[in-house]
């Protein structure tokens, strides 16, 4: 399953490490794309783990339509 999330609070390259960061750990494996520049996030896997997982390390996604 594919999740998409906008978050708008990630503004710099640091933000980008940390969310990505998160998300591996949260779901190793799973297949993660972090764009900086329209602040989307995409991942392969379970959507609740990688919504908690941003949210955990200070950020405020928000799901989008895959």
């Amino acid at each position: 399953m594919t999740a998409v999330f906008t978050v708008p609070d990630m503004t710099c390259g640091h933000c980008e490490k940390t969310v990505r960061g998160a998300l591996d750990e949260a779901l190793p494996g799973a297949a993660v794309t972090v764009d900086l520049s329209s602040k989307k996030v995409t991942v392969e896997g379970d959507a609740n783990k990688a919504e908690e997982a941003i949210r955990e390390v200070g950020y405020s996604p928000e799901r989008v339509a895959a």
